[in-house]
């Protein structure tokens, strides 16, 4: 609804997946960024004004935030079926002038118009990580939504140039914005890290991997670097929810003769990670493509000195505070490794860059160029 005397736009807002009964371990990152994107929402621009459509009422969310309930709880196919046919319906009774589709997809007929954030192209460069349909669904509607979108937001560069070659999209058209880190990581005291170790039987030094288990993370490389090098009383902890096709990860374990050297604690809750990196005398996210990284930015705000790849999205959340090595290439992560062990210098500049670069990334900051976004796509501050 438009009040035109105080210049006021009303902004619908697609947060279905913010619903952590909505979140699979494909889905989390996307909850998790509207979780801390969204509070800082009204703030950013006072001429807006916002409806969020959620699966339940979200207690979350900025009291000055409209919720429009889809229900208790959805199945995916009844998610697509609701966005696609009942939100527009809803979206024109409450007189939008804008919708927000969060999640890749918006409805395709619609007067609404459409920002649409895209978060990765996973489905397109790495189709086999996907069901058929998922994948054929997600090509082809992800493609429709960013072709009539007004505006995209990409959350990273390298996912910007992925939408522009991929779907032919003009690159002025899409906005960079960036997931922050929230206030949660920070660097843990010392003595509530050794009373951490103590409670979960963690050695004094280990290398630590913190994501889902899936081919793409590159678990393999880095247990076979860690093979390679062997070093005396240190474990390998990979901490995470078991994804697709995991099973060569412990196969490779197996083969090495690593079980008792490489550690698999299963998944961590998200209250947690900050002792978790804390306490790790390296983290090591080896993965081969990623639209963020997220991770990396938790770790590094945390003071873990931090080795990651140069592929996709890592370099741009990384900057100079991590140590970079090709992905795939399990010699390259070996020496990484090595040094990372070996050099206390290298370790104590790390950790110390870690968290001066994690503070670049807010979200205050992606909510003041989510909203920019918006007056973009309705035309306003425009000359």
């Amino acid at each position: 609804m438009v009040d035109s005397a105080a210049d006021s736009y009303h902004i619908g807002l697609n947060a279905l997946l913010l619903s952590p009964g909505q979140a699979t371990y494909r889905s989390a990152g996307i909850h998790n960024y509207m979780s801390g994107l969204l509070p800082h929402l009204p703030a950013a621009d006072d001429r807006f004004t916002y409806t969020a459509f959620v699966v339940s009422d979200q207690p979350g969310l900025d009291s000055t935030i409209r919720q429009q309930s889809a229900g208790s709880r959805l199945s995916p196919l009844a998610r697509i079926a609701w966005e696609q046919f009942v939100q527009p319906v809803l979206g024109a009774r409450v007189h939008l002038q804008l919708l927000h589709s969060m999640a890749f997809v918006s409805p395709l007929i619609t007067t609404t118009p459409s920002v649409v954030t895209v978060y990765d192209l996973s489905f397109h460069r790495m189709p086999n990580r996907f069901q058929r349909s998922r994948r054929a669904y997600l090509s082809i509607f992800t493609r429709l939504s960013c072709r009539r979108a007004r505006r995209i937001i990409a959350i990273s560069k390298h996912t910007k140039k992925d939408i522009v070659s991929v779907f032919n999209v003009p690159s002025d058209r899409i906005d960079v914005v960036y997931p922050g880190c929230d206030s949660l990581f920070q660097r843990v005291g010392e003595k509530a890290v050794a009373e951490f170790r103590r409670q979960r039987g963690l050695p004094e030094k280990f290398l630590l991997y913190l994501g889902t288990i899936e081919p793409r993370k590159n678990l393999s490389a880095l247990i076979t670097a860690f093979a390679k090098l062997r070093p005396e009383g240190i474990k390998l902890v990979c901490a995470g929810g078991r994804g697709w096709m995991y099973e060569d990860v412990f196969q490779t374990v197996e083969e090495l003769h690593l079980s008792r050297d490489v550690i698999f604690p299963g998944f961590v809750p998200r209250e947690e990670l900050p002792l978790w990196y804390s306490a790790a005398h390296a983290f090591v996210y080896p993965s081969s493509y990623e639209g963020f990284g997220v991770p990396v930015l938790e770790a590094m705000a945390c003071g873990a000195p931090t080795i990651t790849t140069n592929s996709s999205s890592l370099p741009e959340v990384a900057g100079d505070a991590a140590h970079l090595v090709p992905p795939d290439d399990s010699d390259a992560l070996a020496a990484a490794l090595n040094e990372i062990l070996t050099k206390r210098d290298l370790r104590t500049q790390l950790s110390s860059r870690g968290p001066q670069r994690a503070r670049l990334f807010t979200w205050l900051v992606a909510a003041r160029l989510t909203a920019q976004t918006y007056a973009h796509a309705l035309g306003l501050d425009e000359g």
